[in-house]
């Protein structure tokens, strides 16, 4: 896996003393192996799910293996099973990978759907020839579209967060004594439709985003606590036509622009430096 996803697991897998660490990773690794077989399962595109933890306040996730969950849920688990995070009397905003869960952990979810109204479902069609179909009774479907929103197979490998080029049927659905907003129905509805094949990694602040950003090359590096300025920069020539985008770490923005004529010469690096400036 990559090495931002190992940092942060090495830190949050439940019970992951010295001795466990190893046998849980495995049993992890063994669970992403087996749902990397079904040729019909893709993990959810963490653009999308941050848009879900946005909109809803989630602070914890349910489906899926450890080694493919974001760092951006304070708490994760599957059914009654804690990956990481704390236990809490009260059910917390939930976002929830439905293929991700197998029917055990679906049938222990279900008192605690079937009586509150704090949760989130992620699914793909339920019924025959892709029709809706409510994944329990007290649910009601809120978005559905075709769009780019699902991993590509093995993604987690290199943490590519590169998604599946063809589009697939992803439907969220609600309890039917929830209510949301037209502004926050559409948010989701754009994400569901999103055409772009690039996933957006984690770039928060909260505590598992700052440990699994810490894992990153960048990271390992001490780039993230460099005190000066840091710019990341790439230029192009094009048929000399010079163009270079940027991005400023500490001010978190970033742009481009064209720079330059290709007479004065024709190495991108003059855009890389000129932008920069």
């Amino acid at each position: 896996m990559d090495g931002a996803q190992w940092h942060l697991l090495k830190h949050t897998l439940t019970n992951a003393s010295p001795n466990s660490l190893g046998s849980s990773l495995q049993n992890e690794l063994t669970r992403q192996l087996r749902i990397d077989k079904d040729k019909k399962h893709r993990s959810f595109s963490w653009k999308l799910l941050w848009t879900l933890k946005r909109v809803f306040h989630a602070t914890k996730y349910q489906g899926d293996a450890a080694i493919t969950i974001p760092p951006f849920f304070k708490d994760a688990g599957r059914g009654t099973e804690r990956i990481w995070g704390e236990e809490t009397a009260t059910p917390q905003p939930t976002v929830i990978n439905w293929p991700g869960l197998n029917d055990k952990e679906k049938a222990e979810l279900m008192p605690t759907l079937s009586t509150t109204d704090n949760w989130n479902l992620l699914t793909h069609p339920q019924g025959a020839s892709n029709k809706s179909q409510p994944p329990l009774g007290e649910s009601q479907r809120i978005a559905r579209a075709d769009g780019k929103c699902s991993q590509s197979k093995g993604w987690w490998r290199e943490g590519k967060h590169e998604l599946a080029t063809h589009s697939m049927t992803t439907e969220v659905w609600i309890s039917t004594r929830g209510q949301i907003s037209e502004a926050t129905r559409m948010a989701i509805q754009e994400a569901l439709e999103e055409e772009s094949t690039k996933d957006t990694p984690s770039f928060g602040t909260e505590d598992l985003e700052e440990i699994h950003r810490s894992g990153t090359e960048a990271g390992l590096l001490g780039i993230y606590n460099f005190p000066g300025a840091v710019y990341a920069t790439d230029g192009s020539n094009d048929k000399g036509v010079l163009e270079a985008g940027y991005f400023k770490l500490d001010e978190h923005r970033g742009g481009c622009c064209q720079l330059g004529r290709g007479e004065e010469g024709n190495s991108s690096n003059r855009a890389e430096l000129g932008v920069a400036a």
